[in-house]
């Protein structure tokens, strides 16, 4: 039977401090809603919600139950925090100070996760530090040397994950050659073995988490729109359609999936648990959580213009970030095959056919007929799933 293994305190103060970049990353969007801001803040989140996932992955195995991990733990939120402050300034000025950040984060989870897998982390430590240090470089760089050395960091990234399959899949580390620590090591248990011996409840409740305060701070982009405006009825109200939508989007994951996705993790075997949970919590989610940052984006630049015709930037921004978020969503049911996903295509569509109400009409229409989109979308998902259940 599984031991149990829930969220401690210490990681929840950790996701506060790694979510500050998704709040930089929505003030980045928003000063440039265009398809080069919108390609920054995407390359620079990928990135980034890469070794998130990573210290999901080191917490659910090497608890910080211990001083000396607590500590090294302290000094990963403090290097996130220094990749959040260079946020603005990562594809200029602060990429060198953005990439030794990231390097220093990409270091203490190597050193923290010889703790579970010795010698084995190199085969995923290796690469980290080598993303790390493209990152680091291309901060030297103007123009498209930036881009590319950031596009080599997501590729070591994407390859990592089959590295560690492949490199140390059964038989390829000498099972019958060494005994004691090292032959565990080489062949006894791979790593991906051992990174599939996650707790089931602990991945899913860490992520769930993590997708609570990235929603809190699209909250907070309707206070930081309002500013100092007054809070007329009209902006009120916008205010209130705003956090509907975002209401709905909570509806979606944490009422039934959230719960339904923890059973099948449970039910994995564990030698499966580590590719279904790169699909699921990091493949899939990450249009989920980019597409919550460019919702806020856009209702930061709408929320005190809801009267009048949007430019084509925030009207694409309020219906493409619910649209990814829907994206996210259908691959993450489709991944852990926890539900039907017509519904939620059909309302992905229609999400993407407000943009000419905002363009056309104002703001506020288009927050309205975002709203009716999604509800309906869930109203209609729950009838099906009662008459389903009477049959």
């Amino acid at each position: 039977m599984e031991t149990e293994h829930r969220v401690s305190t210490l990681e929840l103060f950790f996701d506060l401090v790694f979510v500050f970049t998704v709040t930089q990353l929505t003030v980045l969007l928003a000063d440039d809603l265009s398809f080069r801001g919108f390609g920054q803040v995407v390359l620079i989140f990928t990135v980034l919600f890469w070794m998130y996932g990573g210290y999901a992955h080191l917490t659910n195995q090497v608890p910080p139950d211990r001083t000396g991990r607590r500590v090294a733990l302290m000094v990963a939120m403090g290097a996130f925090l220094v990749c959040a402050l260079a946020v603005p300034t990562a594809f200029g000025a602060g990429g060198v100070a953005f990439g030794l950040g990231y390097l220093l984060v990409v270091l203490v989870h190597g050193a923290l996760f010889t703790q579970a897998h010795g010698r084995g982390v190199v085969w995923f430590a290796l690469p980290n530090v080598l993303c790390a240090l493209a990152v680091t470089v291309a901060g030297a760089f103007d123009g498209w040397p930036v881009f590319a050395l950031w596009m080599l960091a997501l590729l070591l990234q994407f390859a990592t994950p089959v590295i560690v399959r492949r490199v140390t899949a059964p038989g390829q580390g000498g099972q019958e050659g060494q005994d004691g620590q090292d032959g565990q090591e080489a062949g006894g248990e791979t790593v991906g073995e051992q990174l599939g011996g996650m707790s089931a409840g602990h991945l899913v409740e860490r992520h769930g988490l993590l997708l609570i305060i990235v929603f809190g701070e699209s909250v907070i982009a309707i206070g930081i729109g309002v500013g100092g405006l007054p809070l007329t009825f009209g902006i009120a109200g916008g205010a209130f359609l705003a956090l509907a939508v975002t209401a709905s989007l909570w509806w979606m994951y944490f009422v039934g999936d959230e719960g339904r996705a923890e059973e099948v993790f449970a039910e994995t075997q564990p030698e499966r648990r580590f590719k279904l949970a790169m699909l699921a919590y990091y493949y899939a989610f990450l249009p989920v959580l980019i597409g919550i940052a460019v919702f806020a984006a856009g209702v930061k630049k709408t929320i005190g213009h809801l009267a009048e015709h949007l430019h084509a930037g925030p009207a694409v921004a309020l219906a493409g970030g619910v649209a990814l978020f829907l994206a996210g969503d259908i691959l993450f049911r489709r991944v852990l095959g926890i539900g039907a996903v017509r519904y939620r295509a059909a309302a992905l569509v229609l999400v993407l056919a407000t943009v000419p109400a905002g363009m056309r009409v104002n703001g506020a229409s288009q927050l309205v007929a975002l709203v009716l989109v999604l509800v309906g979308a869930l109203l209609a998902e729950g009838r099906a799933t009662a008459r389903a259940s009477v049959r």
